[in-house]
């Protein structure tokens, strides 16, 4: 399986929330799976996206796309760190 995890801080949590929603089925349409969103303890604004692709090249054409490039400027997003990486293991304890 293939992962990408992105670390970013955004100006606004809700306002950042509204586009990532409104973009699902963008996502969904470029090879996403399955999502989570986390944030930073004590800092609200600094999120942590973490998802599953169908594939690695389709996540990098996706996050790097000028669409996308402008979606993240629109809902707020400061200097993304983009971490794109393929599952070794699992388990459950």
């Amino acid at each position: 399986m293939q992962y990408v995890l992105i670390i970013h801080e955004v100006e606004n949590y809700a306002a950042w929330k509204k586009i990532f929603d409104a973009a699902s089925g963008i996502r969904k349409q470029a090879g996403e799976r399955s999502y989570q969103v986390l944030k930073y303890e004590n800092e609200p604004n600094k999120i942590v996206h973490f998802s599953e692709w169908t594939s690695i090249a389709a996540a990098k054409a996706f996050f790097e796309s000028p669409e996308l490039v402008k979606i993240r400027a629109e809902a707020g997003v400061k200097a993304p760190e983009f971490v794109y990486l393929e599952q070794l293991e699992s388990g459950v304890l």
